[in-house]
């Protein structure tokens, strides 16, 4: 049986499996995560995974470095860091583009 899984999954990586939508979401989720541990982590993972994804997706990345560098400039940590990049990502989303 593992022999088969292990063909089956070369197979898979051979032929160029793609990456489903949801595989592609986790990914993004880890990499804004970085630097998260515990709780909040798995709070931050849970809210992203579930959030829907914006029509300009693609702006979100930037968007988030942005929040995440204002919020370190102000030396806001926990709470309070949290708190800001939310806000900022709500007023990036809502501005016009």
């Amino acid at each position: 049986m593992k022999r088969f899984a292990i063909l089956l999954a070369c197979a898979a990586i051979a032929f160029g499996a793609q990456a489903t939508p949801q595989q592609d979401k986790m990914k993004a989720c880890n990499a804004e995560a970085k630097g998260k541990k515990g709780d909040e982590r798995k709070a931050f993972m849970k809210e992203c995974l579930a959030a829907k994804p914006a029509e300009g997706a693609a702006s979100a990345a930037p968007a988030s470095a942005a929040c995440e560098k204002s919020a370190a400039d102000k030396k806001l940590h926990g709470a309070a860091a949290k708190s800001h990049i939310k806000k900022c990502m709500a007023d990036a989303a809502s501005a016009p583009k």
